[in-house]
């Protein structure tokens, strides 16, 4: 492909703006700049063509015919430019780009935004996978999602949506009669080993050694090793509320609320079109989830 030359875009459009309004004070006025700023662009463009441009006294300029020629150009470019630039920004504002954690997007989210796309069919989401610290001026997100306690950071707006409770989960084969945690293969995620530790805590369910620990690099592929009766792994009720109607999985000790909450954390500056109603349908998506089985104590059954 060929190299483009280094056209001179600024006292272009300097002399596109003087040449289109007749006065280098409107022109000036339309670019934010001075009267002599734009009187200078348009004598370098000058020089730079190696022919004049312009004619008459400085305060009744006129266009010479090389002017007219040039201007008659630079307005069908100018136009084309700017209805291409209108056209992209429409598409990327009818366009919403969300980070969401894996298993919530997984499990939650995408299987919702059909009713979002029915009741908003300008625009679209879509949802990245992601867990670490939101930072949008390093990311390309227009907002995020996250299970979190509480969200920190200069310029962000997190709204909490969606109340979180967790506890362990187990093939539905292996919870009849009661769970034996002592004897049961542990499941872990390599992300958050410490999640039995923390159900511990909030449920004051003491956690027995376990004959064996099976790791996991995602909490969707621990969820599905449950499924397969490999162990019993601990899980935010959201997560398997869908698998636990349906028999695939068990909560034999039911769930139990925890300090953290899914957020929606957007930009502190103007976000984005869209966002809005986006975050409208979240909330009112939430509320309609279904209420988890609360923490009971007789499913628990230890070996001596």
């Amino acid at each position: 492909m060929a190299k483009r030359s280094q056209l001179p875009l600024t006292a272009l459009r300097a002399f596109e703006a003087f040449a289109r309004l007749g006065k280098m004070s409107l022109a000036a006025d339309e670019l934010c700049v001075t009267h002599g700023a734009v009187s200078r662009q348009v004598r370098g463009l000058e020089a730079l063509c190696g022919v004049k441009l312009t004619q008459g006294p400085r305060n009744a300029l006129k266009l010479t015919d090389a002017g007219e020629r040039l201007a008659r150009s630079l307005g069908h470019t100018f136009d084309e430019l700017e209805q291409s630039f209108r056209e992209v920004r429409a598409a990327a504002d009818r366009e919403l780009h969300i980070s969401c954690v894996g298993t919530l997007a997984m499990k939650w989210l995408i299987p919702r935004l059909s009713g979002f796309h029915a009741r908003h069919p300008e625009l679209s989401i879509r949802v990245t996978e992601a867990y670490g610290p939101v930072d949008f001026t390093r990311e390309p997100f227009d907002g995020a999602i996250r299970l979190t306690e509480s969200v920190t950071g200069g310029d962000m707006t997190a709204t909490p949506f969606l109340d979180n409770f967790h506890g362990p989960v187990v093939a539905t084969e292996l919870a009849q009669g009661g769970l034996d945690l002592a004897s049961t293969p542990r499941l872990h995620t390599r992300s958050h080993r410490q999640a039995w530790a923390e159900w511990s805590e909030h449920s004051g369910v003491p956690v027995p050694d376990a004959p064996e620990g099976r790791e996991y690099e995602h909490l969707f592929y621990m969820l599905e090793a449950a499924v397969g009766g490999q162990g019993v792994g601990i899980s935010p009720w959201i997560y398997v509320a869908n698998d636990i109607a349906a028999g695939r999985l068990a909560a034999p000790f039911g769930f139990t609320p925890t300090p953290a909450r899914f957020h929606l954390i957007l930009p502190g500056s103007p976000p984005k079109r869209g966002l809005k109603a986006f975050r409208e349908w979240l909330i009112e998506e939430a509320a309609t989830a279904p209420a988890p089985p609360m923490l009971v104590h007789h499913g628990l059954r230890q070996t001596a």
